[in-house]
């Protein structure tokens, strides 16, 4: 483990250069010897050419490829592999993301979507779609925007937490607790820190691919805690204080213009989650960032924890997706016990 660094500042280091769903039912298959394979955030789609040619297969393309949120460029949001039935066999039934559409009047009265887990393999999801029609199928996909993508989401975002949980940064965790009594994974290679009263800083301390965590907390008021510009204008007050920038009294701010605030649950509990980019006032430096914000009921407290990039004309995807898979480990006072129970 390094030593706390007291250049921890952007400037300096740059210049060294599932949320549930009603819409969906769920069931297991039977348990199999065989690991998922396939890259994270891929779907393999398993639909018949009238469909996939069709405006219904234009809305699936649009809906798994749509932009990841709270990036500043456009980056998709799954990557597509589109196979016919009669193909769908062999290393392609392992794959860890599978979408299989299907329409027959004589079957279907309606839209349904039915998830399946490990059904032809360990770790693996399968979304089942199944319509009357392909014009059925898109008019629902048209009203339901976003579904699709959300799921698949959460669920490589669960694939993540799992990872970090058998393998992350002891030492971070270690602090975590002492200092604020919670459980949260950083990856292994979090070994740049800052630690301040009610406020720590841990970083890959990256030349490129600039990957950061920070978590504080402050006294809980009332219910306008959780709204979007309570959580910025906290945001902007703790971290313009503990994170500076390369040039005298530069500082970090939030791009209030470019954040969206969701409600959220994690752990069966409320989380408020910000979404947007950062930016240095005074500096030439930015980019994207999200927060969890949750409520510390034992303690009377609001828990904050977040991830930043740092990656200048790189795509930030990847990085943004392997932080919030970290914030996705955040657990209160008590709550690990709890699910131990």
């Amino acid at each position: 483990m390094k030593t706390p660094i007291l250049t921890l500042t952007l400037g300096v280091l740059c210049s060294m250069t599932w949320v549930s769903c009603n819409f969906f039912s769920s069931s297991s298959g039977s348990s199999v010897g065989v690991r998922a394979t396939g890259i994270a955030y891929e779907v393999v789609v398993v639909a018949d050419h009238a469909v996939w040619d069709d405006v219904a297969g234009s809305r699936l393309r649009d809906e798994l490829r749509m932009p990841v949120p709270g990036l500043p460029q456009s980056e998709p949001s799954m990557r597509v592999t589109y196979v016919e039935p009669a193909n769908f066999n062999g290393l392609m039934n392992y794959v860890r993301n599978i979408l299989i559409v299907k329409t027959d009047a004589s079957q279907y009265t309606k839209v349904s979507l039915n998830t399946e887990r490990d059904k032809w393999a360990n770790g693996q999801t399968v979304i089942h779609a199944t319509a009357p029609d392909k014009e059925m199928l898109a008019e629902y996909l048209e009203q339901h925007p976003g579904q699709l993508v959300d799921y698949f989401t959460k669920i490589e975002m669960r694939r993540m937490a799992n990872v970090l949980q058998k393998t992350h940064n002891t030492w971070v965790e270690n602090k975590l607790k002492e200092k604020f009594g919670i459980t949260l994974y950083a990856p292994e290679d979090f070994d740049s820190f800052k630690d301040t009263t009610d406020f720590f800083w841990s970083s890959n301390n990256a030349g490129t691919g600039r990957m950061d965590l920070v978590v504080y907390a402050f006294p809980y008021v009332d219910g306008q805690t959780f709204t979007r510009d309570y959580l910025i204008a906290k945001r902007n007050s703790v971290l313009g204080a503990h994170i500076p920038g390369s040039f005298p009294d530069s500082y970090m701010t939030t791009d209030t213009a470019n954040v969206t605030y969701a409600a959220s649950t994690q752990n069966g509990k409320y989380c408020g989650v910000l979404r947007g980019l950062w930016q240095m006032e005074g500096d030439m430096m930015g980019g994207p960032f999200v927060s969890y914000a949750r409520l510390d009921e034992a303690n009377s407290r609001v828990v904050v924890a977040e991830g930043f990039v740092y990656s200048p004309e790189t795509d930030k995807r990847a990085y943004m997706r392997r932080l919030e898979g970290a914030l996705h480990t955040l657990q209160l006072p008590g709550e690990s016990e709890a699910q131990e129970e």
